[in-house]
Parts: structure tokens; sequence; C-alpha cells
């Protein structure tokens, strides 16, 4: 029938649709009997490539009319041999009788009736078999077991109506067991025989297939999948050429070198996805315990298929089994692979075939992976690992992220799927060097995480600890400034803290190292729950040890982990022991270290005197020892105490030498934190404008180095600056964000300090109910805690719920305790503001004569520590007991000198105020 193809084009090649439809039209003009349009387009098809020659020349009749009359509107006349039936008639009989040879258009594998998911790559796949792709080849690539086959199958199948010419499947065998790959030149003549060509007349050499197999197809709608690519040249003969053919391609390898080709990459199966195909296969229909236990299963299985399909199928042919002991079993089992098996569909062969196709070497790295103690790696670490050059390390991971034996989770990161690294460590189990190579990459990321915290930390000397003094002969990461070395920390914590814990079982004075170094981050951004079983830990294992320098650092790391927990009384006894092992080292940075900790405890209890002496004897071993930015830190604390004594121009004095010295270091937390304390400063003494700039400069300092807990404070702060401005949405908003960073990063006293903050914002805006509930809530975490200022504060709050809600007697006594504990503590901002309050409560209950005496004695403390919003309370409080004992002058005097104050000061109590300046001075009020 070449004739026929002749023929069709001289007609203008058309399509096969426009062929089909036009014949239909002239049968039925002719009253002839037509066939279903799908079946006359598969015979067209059939007649055009000389297949399938029809039993009676009517049924060929029709066609050829309607081609006829294509090639006289395409070029003309149409040669006699094309345009005389008669011709056509006889030709018709001599290639009848010869014959027929079987041909095979299909050839698809059986579509998976519980195929699910995959709706997104599914759809891209039949987007591309529209008219006008330009992309005629895709590959789907993927690790083993993840779908690659059951994916292109589905799409074959939707789309086998799109290509009567051929939907072919060949496997290709790559990594099927006991099988050589499939050899190009065999599959084409495989390919060539099912289109209807006689073995005799296929060609021996691969090129000549190759052109013959183009040939054939070139003008046809031909579907080609080549199922388990081994690489380019594996499949580059079999591609069809022709624009109207689709090639669906998988592999395990990704196919770079292919470039005419659309990668379809293939993940696992999101959860749901992985929950529905098991329920699907296992059928069952989960209630109650069994919806998290077939949750786990699907999770244990790294949400794989084949891994999914196998244990599915496993508890399908077992009716008696229950999900949740399917869940425990495979929990429990030491080889979970070993749970995956059956037979050559098994997991592990299946991951082996691959791993069998890596050349020695590359086995050899990808077996030291399985040793790795944590969840992801980089070349660095893979150097470390394999003792071997940083850009070797960079080819082999590119080469097995190509292989999909490793994937790639942030660019130059990488990771295995569980079951893969189950694998992986079972073929690690054979290294006979183990050992050896799993202390190169401890000391590698130990060595790595000294040099980021000495970033952090910037100690002088930070060649003093025989633990991290040249521990590897790696290549380590350089970095330039704290926010690299902040941020390798980052990256590398999940890893850091998987090898504290191998440590803590293989060689513990590596483990204490490792968690010294990692003491700067952890008490940065927590989580200090985890911080104080660590730093606890190391301090019992360095006791063991006998190792007192390291116990000392340990001792000291965890009462800071306790103070950062609420736990102060437990701190002061640990930080009394770090002092005196540190002097019997002779070691002065930790003694001052110890001693500037003292401090800070005092200075937290309320013991301002002890505090400031503490911290004045670390500063003095600071400034001998050259350790700029504890010298800053010192200074810091030192205002933090002057600050609380009400000594606000001292404080500003302190917290701005801090700031100079920490922008001198370049140190960007230690300019946050300073310029955090003197935001502080300013709200206190009332300036808010400035309070409010200070304050939003350092929570986006500290949000751009990314140190979360500095960010809280100052968010709070900024939102008590609102609160005082009349500003309550914005104060409600800043302190929510606040507490719930402080809730994340498990700092109880923030937490509860914001609980509190947030009560007095519901107070201010009436609801009286909810500010009671918080502040108990603060009260209560404030007594478990022992932070005593804490208390009063919550104290002071309750008692001005209960005075603005008519409870005048118990508002006086809460008043009362919480200026008895702002007293002690000598915080005297809190103690002006406290008399306050308490004068407030007695006016309320009718005692005008003992406020007046309150106010007086606040108005007093106000003026001496510069508290110009504590003064100008005191003031209006003064003026309405004035006015409440009938001396109406004197009450407009001092209401209008409070009054000048809020105005300057941008207070919320302006208005207030002036309200009532007004009513006192109207003619008709009589006092």
């Amino acid at each position: 029938m070449t004739r026929f193809a002749e023929l069709w084009e001289a007609a203008g090649n058309p399509t096969l649709q426009r062929v089909a439809m036009a014949t239909e039209a002239r049968m039925k003009a002719t009253r002839t009997p037509v066939q279903s349009h799908r079946s006359l387009m598969q015979r067209i098809s059939d007649w055009r490539t000389g297949r399938n020659v029809p039993s009676r020349f009517e049924s060929l009749d029709p066609v050829l009319v309607t081609l006829i009359s294509l090639a006289r509107q395409a070029s003309g006349p149409v040669p006699a041999p094309l345009s005389n039936r008669s011709a056509w008639r006889h030709l018709w009989k001599a290639a009848s009788t010869q014959p027929v040879r079987p041909t095979v258009l299909t050839s698809l594998r059986r579509d998976v009736p519980t195929f699910v998911g995959r709706d997104v790559e599914v759809n891209r796949i039949l987007d591309a078999a529209e008219p006008g792709r330009v992309v005629t080849i895709h590959t789907v690539d993927g690790m083993p077991g993840v779908g690659k086959t059951a994916l292109v199958t589905r799409a074959a199948h939707l789309l086998a109506d799109s290509f009567p010419d051929g939907r072919f499947f060949v496997e290709l065998n790559t990594h099927t067991p006991g099988q050589e790959p499939a050899d190009p030149a065999e599959v084409l003549a495989t390919l060539l025989t099912g289109l209807g060509i006689a073995p005799s007349h296929i060609p021996d050499s691969l090129d000549a297939r190759r052109d013959l197999w183009r040939d054939r197809v070139a003008a046809k709608r031909v579907l080609l999948i080549l199922d388990d690519a081994r690489d380019h040249d594996h499949i580059e003969p079999l591609l069809p050429t022709g624009s109207e053919c689709l090639t669906l391609i998988t592999s395990r390898r990704r196919l770079i070198a292919l470039d005419s080709a659309l990668p379809l990459p293939l993940d696992t199966l999101d959860p749901d996805t992985a929950k529905d195909l098991f329920c699907r296969l296992a059928q069952r229909n989960p209630q109650g315990d069994d919806i998290a236990a077939v949750a786990e299963i699907v999770q244990l299985c790294g949400y794989l298929p084949l891994a999914i399909v196998l244990l599915a199928g496993r508890i399908a042919h077992h009716p008696v089994w229950t999900l949740t002991g399917l869940a425990e079993q495979f929990r429990a089992a030491q080889d979970r692979l070993g749970e995956l098996d059956a037979g050559q569909r098994a997991v592990r062969a299946a991951f082996t075939a691959s791993y069998e196709n890596l050349p020695s070497g590359r086995q050899q790295l990808f077996r030291t992976l399985g040793l790795h103690p944590g969840t992801d790696f980089d070349a660095y670490a893979v150097a470390a690992l394999n003792d071997i050059p940083l850009a070797e390390a960079r080819t082999e991971l590119d080469a097995l992220y190509t292989d999909h034996l490793i994937e790639e989770t942030t660019p130059g990161r990488y990771c295995l799927h569980d079951l893969v690294r189950e694998y992986a460590r079972a073929l690690a189990a054979s290294l006979s060097d183990g050992t050896a190579t799993v202390r190169r990459l401890l000391d590698y990321y130990l060595s790595t995480a000294a040099a980021a915290d000495q970033w952090l930390t910037r100690r002088p000397d930070p060649t003093d600890d025989p633990h991290t003094s040249g521990l590897t002969g790696a290549v380590l990461p350089e970095f330039g400034n704290e926010t690299h070395a902040l941020a390798w920390l980052r990256v590398e914590r999940t890893n850091l803290l998987a090898c504290l814990e191998y440590t803590a079982e293989h060689d513990p004075a590596q483990m204490i190292a490792l968690t010294e170094a990692l003491a700067e981050l952890l008490e940065r951004e927590g989580p200090w729950p985890t911080a104080l079983r660590l730093h606890q830990r190391a301090a019992e294992a360095a006791e063991h040890l006998g190792d007192h320098l390291s116990r000392a650092n340990a001792l000291t790391n965890l009462s800071i982990a306790q103070w950062r927990t609420g736990q102060y009384d437990q701190r002061t006894d640990l930080m009394g022991q770090a002092l005196a092992l540190y002097r019997e080292a002779g070691h002065p940075l930790g003694e001052a270290n110890a001693l500037r900790n003292l401090g800070i405890a005092q200075w937290r209890n309320g013991n301002h005197d002890q505090a400031a002496e503490l911290l004045r004897q670390a500063l003095i071993l600071y400034q001998d020892t050259g350790y700029r930015l504890g010298e800053a830190n010192t200074l810091a604390s030192l205002g933090g105490v002057r600050r609380d004594n009400g000594d606000y121009e001292q404080a500003a004095h302190l917290f701005q030498q801090v700031l100079t010295l920490h922008r001198e270091i370049g140190h960007r937390l230690g300019e946050a934190s300073a310029l955090g304390f003197l935001g502080s400063v300013r709200r206190y003494t009332g300036d808010y404008g400035q309070a409010a700039d200070l304050l939003l400069r350092a929570a986006t300092l500290f949000q751009e180095i990314g140190y979360r807990l500095g960010e809280a404070n100052a968010v709070s702060n900024l939102g008590l600056v609102r609160r005082d401005t009349g500003d309550y949405g914005q104060a409600a908003d800043l302190i929510h964000q606040a507490l719930n960073q402080f809730r994340e990063i498990g700092d109880r006293i923030g937490e509860a300090i914001n609980l509190n903050n947030l009560a007095t914002v519901c107070r201010e805006t009436g609801d009286h109910e909810q500010a009671t509930s918080l502040s108990r809530q603060a009260l209560t975490l404030f007594r478990e805690t022992g932070y005593r200022l804490g208390e009063a504060e919550a104290l002071a709050n309750l008692a001005t719920v209960c005075r603005e809600t008519g409870n005048h007697e118990q508002a006086a006594d809460l008043s009362r305790q919480a200026l008895a504990l702002f007293r002690d503590i000598g915080y005297r901002v809190k103690e002006a503001e406290a008399l306050n309050n308490t004068a407030k409560a007695l006016l309320a209950a009718d005692e005008p004569g003992e406020a007046l005496t309150m106010f007086t004695h606040a108005l007093e403390v106000a003026r001496d520590i510069d508290s110009r919003i504590q003064q100008a309370r005191a003031m209006e409080g003064t003026a309405r007991c004035r006015a409440a004992l009938g001396d109406a002058a004197t009450a407009s005097t001092h209401l209008r000198n409070a009054i000048d104050l809020y105005r300057r000061l941008g207070a919320s109590e302006t208005d207030a105020a002036t309200t009532y300046l007004a009513v006192l001075e109207a003619p008709s009020r009589r006092v």
C-alpha cells in the first residue's frame, strides 16, 4: 500500500481527523452505512501504513475518493496512477492476496485501578499532548519505588485515543534484577516488527534501524513509553523525530544530557494521598485509633508508593490483623526494609539495583552517608566523612543526586529518604573503618561550631580550649561576620544536636566540648528546657571525667538556662560553684563570667547594692583580660540596676557607653540590646516618641540578626509605649506577638510578663474580667519561678482592676502588697507607681486625707528618680484629693501642672484630666 502513502502526500498530508470527517460526510450523502468515527480513523491509519488491507474494495473506495479530491484541491491535476480508481482496484486485489503480517499497535501495560493522586503530574503530561505542542519528549525521573511507571501508564491510557498510529511501551530493564539493560538495536527490531515490517527487511546496524524507525513514524501520531532508561545514549536511537509523536521516558537518573526533553521530577506522595492509597489497597476503612495508625504507617514508609503498596498488600491478605498492631510492629521493626520484601518488588531490591550501578568509589561514599548521625549534609561534611577534597565531594554529591539516591533540600544541601537512609546504614555496617570515619565528621562539626561560636561570643582567646584546638584537617567554612556564623549554626542545628546525642553515648569528652560550643546559640534561641537538659548532662559528664574547667563552663551555662526558665534559687548556687572552680583553675575570664551572672541574679532578685558590687568586680576582670564584649555586657547590667533604682540619668549614660562599645567592636546584637535599653529608660522618663523610635530600631536590628528573644523584648516594650500613649489596639497586637514568641522559645518569665502587660491593656479598655484572668495567670507563673518583681507587677495590676470595679478595700490591700515588694526589691520607679496606685485606691474608698499623703510621697519619689509620668499622675491625684477636701483652688493649680506635663509627654491621661479640670472650674461647681 505504498501507493496509498503517495496519495496521502499528494493530498497535502492531511490529518486523520480531516480525512475521516470528509469521508463520513461523503458516505452520509450517498446513504452509505457509516462506521464509528474512532473505528474509521483507526482503519484509515492502518491502510496508510500498509496494514490490515480491507477484505472489500468498497470499504476503501470512499477514502480514496476523499484523498483524490483533497489532492486536486492541494495541487491541481493528480497523476493517473493515483487518481484512477480501476488501478486502485487492481492494486487492492494484489495486496489482499498477500499473506497478512500481524501488527502490534498497542503494548501498554495494564493500568492500575488503585492509582491515586498525582493530578498535577498527570495533567502536565496530558497538556503536553495537546495540538501545537513544542516539546515532544518528557522525562519522569525519581527515586526507586516512587511510582514513575504507574504515572506514565495512567497518562498513556488517558491519551490512547489521541495516538491511533501506535501506543508502545518498551521495558528497558536498567534496574531489573537478573536482566541486562535492553539493547537499543533489539528494541528497534521489536518496534519495527510491530509496525508490520518483515524481519528480513530489518537492517543489521543500529543506525539503519534507527533511521527506518524514524521514517516509518515520521508523519504519524505515535505514543512511545521508554521505561527505566539508563542514560541519554541508551534511549537516543529510540526517539521519534515526528512532531505528532509523544515520548514519555522514566528513569531513576536525571537525564541532564537530554536537552530536548522537558523533565518532570517525581517526589514521594503527600500524607493524605499516601493514606488514601494504603486504605484502598488494604481494603480498610479506618476509624478511631486506626486513623492515627494509618498515618504512622505511611509516615514510616516515607510516603514511598512501593513501600505503601507492599505493606498494604500484606494486611489485605491478613484480615485478622489490626491497623494499630501493624503500626506497632512496623515501628518496632529492627529491619524495616525486611518488612517490605515481596521478591523482586522488595524495596531493598529496588535500592540495591540503583546502588550496584554506581562506580565502586561512589558506592563507598554512599555507604559513609549511612554513618551520618544527622538528617542532611553538605559537601563540607561529606568531604570530612570521606577525607576527600571539597571539590570531589561536590562532584560525587551531584552524581548521587542525578541518580536519585539523595535529594537536594536547598541549594548545596542534601538528604536521604528515610528508607534509603536505613539502606545506607545497613551497608555502612560493613565498613572496616567506620569509627574513624565518624570521628572525622564529629571533629569537623566541633571545629566549625567552635569557630562560629567565636564570632558570637568574641572571646579574647579562642584557642585556650584543648577540646577544640587542631581537631580536624578537613576544610572548614569561612565566616566573614557574626551573621554568617549564626546562619551556619542555624542550618546545622539539627545535625549538631544529633552529633551531641551520638557523642553522649560514644565520646563524653567531645559531647562536653560540643555542648559548650553550642551554649551561645542555645541561650539565644532556645528552647531553654532543651538547653537545661544538655548543660546538666555536660556538667555531670565533666564531673565524672574530673575536668574541672569544663564543669565550671557547664555549670555557668546551666545557670543561664535555669535563669531563662525561672529557676532563680538554683541558679545562684550553681554560679557559686562555678566561681569557685574558675578561681581554683586560675581562669580570670571564667571568673568574670561567673561574677557577672551572680550580679544579674542578685539584680533580678532585687538586691541592687549587692548586684552592683558583683558587677563592678566582673567589670574589672573583663577590662584586665581585654574582653570588650564582656565589658559592654557588664556595663549594660549595671545600667539596668541604675534604671530600676530610678537613676535614669546614670542608666542612660551607661547604656550610651554600651552602645558605643558594641559599635566599635562591630557587635550588632549588642548594639540592638543597647538601643532597647535606652528605649526602656526613655519610656520610664515619659519620652514616648524617642522611646518608640529606639525600640523600633532595636526590634528591626534584632529581626535582621534573627535573635528572637531580643526581638520579643523590644516588641513587648514597644507595646507598652503604645499602651501608655493610648493606642490600645496596636499595643495589644504587639504584646500578643511578643507573648507568642516567648512561649515558642520557652521563656516562662517573658510569658508571664506579657500576660500581665496584656492584662493592663484589657484593663485600660474596660475588659476587667479578662484583665483579672490574665494577671492571675501571670501571678501564678511569677510565684512558680520566684520572680518577685513580676509578682509585684501582677499584684499592682490586680489592685487597679479592683479599684476600677469598685472593690476598694481589696484594691488597697493588693496595692500595699505590691508596694512592699517594690520597696523590698529597691525598684524605685515601680515604688512611685505603686504609691500612686495605692493612693488612688484610698481616694476611691473615700479616704482623701490618707490618699493625699500617699500621692505626696509618690511625687517625692518620682521627682527623685526623674519619672515625669509618675510626677504627673501624683499631681493629678493630689488635685483630686484637694478637691475632695474642699480646696478647689489648690486642686486647680496641681491639675494644671499635671495636664501641662501630660501634654508634653503625649500621655493618654491628657484628655481625662482636661475634662476633670473643666468640671472643677465650672461656675456652678460647689466643693
